[in-house]
């Protein structure tokens, strides 16, 4: 079931749960849908080499080549066959019975933008990162502090596992090579 609007700004204001944490004034007053569109934050270059294993893994190193500052306009382009890591302005406190999916908005992925991201667990905590990748033929020229996902969030029924994983938190890539939880 996809909790709504109503239920989602309750527990936004539950001071024991805080659901979504520096949203919009937007969003607080009047969301369209039935979830939350996020803010794109920071823009991360991804470069080096990256290995998963069976019981490691090292993810590759990055660079923030853009970050959102309040009251700042600025934008970042993403070039045709660009991809980066991309991370939100909102950070996100899932309790045990919700689980969370982002979709990209429908002006990026009209305009060749693909979102690869994964399944925000029960129990996570912190800003959300994913990749953007522009698939087409044309530049786009998104603003720092610009809408750019709509999360939707759904009811766990049935019992589930609080994510106790090394991403909570937030953090974009580790530091080094790591043993999986």
């Amino acid at each position: 079931m996809v909790l709504g609007p109503e239920i989602l700004l309750k527990l936004v204001n539950d001071k024991n749960i805080r659901l979504v944490e520096n949203l919009s004034l937007r969003e607080l007053k009047k969301p369209e849908g039935a979830g939350f569109d996020l803010r794109l934050g920071q823009v991360h270059k991804i470069a080096g080499d990256a290995y998963m294993g069976i019981r490691t893994r090292r993810t590759a190193n990055y660079e923030t080549v853009a970050k959102y500052e309040k009251g700042k306009r600025r934008f970042f382009t993403f070039r045709p066959g660009e991809q980066f890591l991309v991370t939100t302005i909102e950070r996100v406190n899932l309790p045990k019975d919700l689980t969370a999916n982002m979709w990209m908005r429908s002006t990026l992925y009209r305009s060749g933008m693909i979102l690869s991201g994964g399944n925000v667990a029960p129990g996570y905590k912190g800003e959300l990162s994913f990749t953007f990748f522009n698939s087409g033929e044309i530049p786009v020229k998104i603003a720092l502090g610009a809408r750019v996902v709509h999360i939707l969030f759904y009811q766990v029924m049935g019992g589930g596992n609080l994510y106790e994983g090394q991403w909570q938190g937030g953090r974009v890539v580790a530091a080094s090579k790591e043993r999986q939880i």
